[in-house]
Order: C-alpha cells, then sequence, then structure tokens
C-alpha cells in the first residue's frame, strides 16, 4: 500500500475534504497533512482534530496571493522532500437549469471555483510536487496530483442533461477533467501522476438528504484507491473504487 508522507487536501473544512482528513491522519507512514480553508476562523470541526501531524493553512482557490502564501507555508514544512499528494478537492455546484433566465456570472463561477482555480493552485505547488518526484516511482507516496471530479463529468454516461440544475456543474467538472487528462501528459515524463476520481453520491452538504453513502464510506475507498495506483493509472478517470469511469 502507498502511503504518502506529505498531502495537502484543499476545501477541508467540511464535507469529503474533512473527510479525507481524517482518513490520511488514521495512517501509519503520514507524516504531514495540510488542510486548506477559506475561512478558517469557522472551521470549528476541523480546527478541534488533534493531531500534531495537521497543518490548518488559510486559502482561498478564487484568490492567487492566498494560494502563494499556503505554497510558502507548506514549503516551510517540506522543505526539500517535496509534496507527495496534492488532492484538489475544493468546488461548489450551483443550480443552473437549461430552462433558466441566462446568468453568466452563476457559469463563470462555477466554472472558475471547479475548473480554473485548481489549475491556478496546481501550478503553484507544482515545485513542490516536482521535488518529490521519481521517474522510476510512481505513486501517491512520490508525487501525484487528484483531482475530485464526479460522474456529471461524464459526457459518455450524460442522460439527464440540465436536470436538477446540473448544467453549470456538469460544464465544470468535465472542464476539470480534460484539465487532468493535459496535466498527466504534460507531467509524465517527471514522474507525477494525475487522475480524477468520482466520489459517488456522498452525504454532504452538496449531495443532499438523497445521497447513498456516507463521507466515510467514500473517502475510506477514494484513500484505498489512490494508494494503489502506479504510471499506468496517470491520465484516468476512476470511480471511488478503482474502477475506470468512461468520460
Amino acid at each position: 500500500m502507498h502511503v504518502p508522507k506529505s498531502v495537502l487536501i484543499t476545501g477541508a473544512n467540511r464535507g469529503i475534504g474533512l473527510g479525507l482528513v481524517h482518513a490520511y491522519l488514521g495512517l501509519d507512514g503520514v507524516q504531514h497533512v495540510f488542510a486548506t480553508a477559506r475561512d478558517l476562523p469557522s472551521a470549528k470541526e476541523l480546527k478541534s482534530i488533534s493531531d500534531p501531524r495537521l497543518h490548518l493553512v488559510q486559502m482561498d482557490v478564487q484568490k492567487d496571493e492566498t494560494i502563494k502564501a499556503a505554497a510558502e507555508q507548506v514549503e516551510k514544512v517540506v522543505g526539500a522532500d517535496g509534496l507527495n499528494l496534492l488532492i484538489n478537492n475544493a468546488g461548489i455546484w450551483e443550480a443552473y437549469p437549461m430552462d433558466t433566465t441566462p446568468n453568466r456570472d452563476i457559469v463563470n463561477r462555477v466554472l472558475d471555483v471547479n475548473g480554473t482555480s485548481q489549475l491556478i493552485v496546481t501550478q503553484y505547488f507544482l515545485p513542490l510536487l516536482r521535488n518529490a518526484a521519481s521517474s522510476e516511482d510512481w505513486g501517491v507516496h512520490r508525487a501525484a496530483i487528484v483531482m475530485m471530479s464526479s460522474g456529471a463529468a461524464s459526457i459518455v454516461d450524460n442522460g439527464s442533461g440540465s436536470r436538477n440544475g446540473n448544467l453549470a456543474y456538469r460544464l465544470s467538472k468535465a472542464a476539470l477533467n480534460q484539465l487532468m487528462k493535459t496535466l498527466a501528459v504534460d507531467l509524465s515524463k517527471e514522474g507525477i501522476l494525475v487522475a480524477s476520481v468520482a466520489p459517488g453520491h456522498v452525504l454532504t452538504d452538496m449531495g443532499g438528504k438523497s445521497a447513498e453513502i456516507t463521507v466515510e464510506q467514500s473517502c475510506s475507498e477514494m484513500v484505498a484507491t489512490f494508494s494503489k495506483w502506479e504510471k499506468q493509472h496517470t491520465g484516468g478517470f476512476f470511480r471511488r473504487n478503482g474502477d475506470p469511469f468512461p468520460f
């Protein structure tokens, strides 16, 4: 089982992000878990965790100056060893069905948080991932980027269109998968694994009360899946159990 010494999780103040914090703190071999939140003072549950391996990091994925400062904070801790695993989990959902009053601001906001911001965050933390990378040894224990995607990202699997207001969200997550694939191609020669995962319909504020599984179940499966990834998995989109997801 591949276990990263250091992992950074964005949007870690609640939901899947917070669940991943708990999951990685439960693993032996993990030395540093960096948990970012846009508003740390209000992240009461995250702040209540008592573990010396946990580092709380103020970061708003839409504000470059906070991303830069976060990268500098992480570098001071990991040093020359670099960062092993970056999980781009931060994201939003806003209702936008096709038959609604056109509103460019909503669409652009969802695209910015779920797509553009994931690229910018990755660019700022890429030097730390490069420090940890090895062209001979692939996996989350070396250098990897995980994009928290969604089944809604799949073009092949789209059978419900904009039902439930998913139009802007579908656009943003499809863009995220394209970003993942592009980065996987660009970074393959450096030994940095890049992949997307669909966590499933999870019982969170975003997932709603009709969700199929708990945060703990989803995160446990995802972490187990990440630990098995090797070179052949880079550029792929997977379900939480590791099965390929068509996209």
